[in-house]
């Protein structure tokens, strides 16, 4: 499946071998005194206030344990998707990070 192009005319056609502007040797950038240059406090940071989920949201609840057959706790995991299996994917991996080992998913619902 050959176009006929070589990489050369590729690369022009793309604007990847357009030459640097050249820069003249004599030519030096000018710099103006330190006291000339006026000096100000930086801006204050504005506190931002967390931003709420517009839409929809998936909410994966589950029953978990640290061992099997062990004391089983209901674990909740909000998931900012729509996909049923990449809330659920999600969960996994928040439960991973909590220690626990082992789950039985109760339910995923969508959350407005």
């Amino acid at each position: 499946m050959s176009t006929g192009f070589t990489e050369d005319e590729m690369r022009r056609a793309l604007g990847l071998d357009t030459p640097a502007p050249a820069i003249a040797p004599h030519a030096e950038p000018k710099i103006e005194p330190a006291a000339s240059i006026p000096v100000t406090a930086p801006p204050k940071a504005i506190p931002r206030t967390p931003v709420k989920r517009r839409g929809p949201m998936l909410r994966v609840t589950l029953q978990v344990s640290k061992v099997y057959d062990g004391e089983e706790t209901l674990f909740v995991h909000d998931a900012k998707t729509l996909s049923r299996f990449d809330a659920e994917q999600e969960a996994k991996k928040a439960l991973a990070k909590a220690g626990f080992k082992y789950f039985v998913v109760e339910s995923i619902v969508t959350v407005d």
